[in-house]
């Protein structure tokens, strides 16, 4: 990640997705800026992440992550930092698209996300600072064919972020979103070439992100640097849109 340099010392924090692609960067980067990280996934890490718990929690389970939620705090206390990065794709264009794929896209990537803000809202509200930072997704600002359940639950996502910040901003919690473009991940391992050859086409650098990119965005906005910045989305996409 560059010259970047972030101290996390004394923070707690929650990663959602973390157990693989950008959530294991961002959870791996945070424990190395000093934070008392856990991750919040419905696999086990493929690798060891030093100084990470790993809880498993299915995220379409309300009960299931407020128990998680619980589990947090009894360890290592009220959260200051939370990523909601988990996400999956059902890809399919709309004639063809089930019903259960586009109810699984937004229950993960959407309801998801609001289950695991809301349970720690009262948290961050009662400590009157926090940094919230959600992955968003550029196809949630524009469309993209054949991702219409995952568009639509980034678009939800972005509208969630910028509802969250004016809510919460009183209390001292700044909420925002990074858009990923075309970026080297687990997610993206298996597009067909002429979808990534279009990608690039667009992009105006001409090349696909890494998982350090955004790890460095999502750094910055949980950081102090980025305390008067809140309700915004953050597109790390090398020029697509």
């Amino acid at each position: 990640m560059g010259k970047l340099r972030f101290d996390f010392s004394g923070d707690v924090a929650v990663v959602t997705g973390g157990a693989r692609g950008i959530g294991a960067s961002i959870a791996t980067a945070l424990a190395a800026a000093g934070a008392q990280v856990h991750v919040f996934d419905a696999i086990q890490p493929a690798d060891v992440m030093p100084d990470v718990t790993t809880h498993l929690v299915d995220l379409r389970d309300g009960a299931a992550v407020r128990a998680a939620v619980a589990a947090v705090h009894e360890r290592s206390g009220p959260i200051q930092l939370l990523v909601n990065n988990a996400g999956i794709t059902r890809d399919a264009p709309l004639w063809k698209l089930a019903e259960e794929d586009w109810q699984a896209v937004i229950d993960v990537n959407l309801t998801g996300a609001f289950r695991v803000l809301s349970a720690f809202a009262p948290q961050l509200r009662e400590s009157r600072h926090g940094r919230v930072v959600q992955i968003a997704s550029i196809n949630g600002m524009r469309g993209k064919f054949g991702q219409a359940s995952y568009s639509a639950s980034k678009a939800g996502l972005i509208g969630l972020t910028r509802t969250a910040a004016v809510e919460l901003g009183r209390r001292g919690i700044t909420v925002n979103a990074v858009a990923p473009g075309l970026i080297d991940s687990a997610m993206t391992t298996d597009l067909p070439p002429e979808i990534r050859a279009k990608a690039l086409d667009e992009s105006s650098l001409g090349k696909a992100g890494t998982v350090d990119d955004i790890t460095a965005a999502v750094l910055f906005l949980l950081s102090e640097s980025a305390s008067h910045i809140t309700g915004t989305v953050l597109p790390v996409d090398g020029g697509q849109l």
